[in-house]
């Protein structure tokens, strides 16, 4: 299972390095990492998904406590969230078939941020299952290039859960 780990640090140099590093030293990937500036001065956040099961997250979470500059570390994968990925899509377009790409793009509400003589760059929000949808729709048209951030993500404060709300709208139309 992948987990969501929201991670408060000090923002200092070699941060970042020593939590790489405690992960590579145990032999364990991070799938995805986002870094940035928190709501406090001189305190970023780091956004990982870390694959593993709970008693293996459980340890990781204990490993990152013990170094110096961790401020907090939250497993945030079954908490409501919001979660946000960044992606750039280059995509095969030529004049014939533009039309169609805008028209997938648009259904995904993506913009399109630069036009080739034979391709499209497309600009995606969303939740990673967003991203993934909107590839597999893009494909046919052949992917030239991707670039994707890694997933932020903050807990919600209503504690509505929409993915739950999401199935139980899915289920009223059954």
């Amino acid at each position: 299972m992948k987990h969501t780990l929201s991670v408060l640090v000090e923002d200092e140099a070699g941060v970042l390095t020593r939590i790489a590093g405690l992960f590579a030293r145990r032999g364990f990937n991070i799938e995805s990492l986002a870094v940035g500036p928190a709501e406090q001065t001189g305190v970023s956040r780091i956004t990982m998904v870390v694959p593993g099961d709970d008693q293996i997250i459980e340890q990781l979470t204990k490993q990152l406590y013990k170094l110096v500059n961790v401020l907090k570390v939250q497993d945030i994968t079954a908490i409501p969230c919001v979660e946000r990925e960044l992606m750039l899509l280059k995509i095969n377009a030529t004049t014939a078939m533009r039309s169609e790409v805008i028209e997938i793009a648009t259904i995904f509400r993506a913009r399109v941020v630069d036009v080739g003589d034979d391709s499209l760059t497309i600009e995606v929000v969303g939740d990673p299952g967003k991203m993934v949808a909107i590839v597999q729709m893009l494909a046919k048209y052949g992917i030239r290039e991707i670039a994707r951030t890694g997933k932020i993500a903050l807990t919600r404060e209503s504690g509505v859960n929409t993915e739950f709300l999401k199935l139980r709208a899915l289920e009223a139309k059954m």
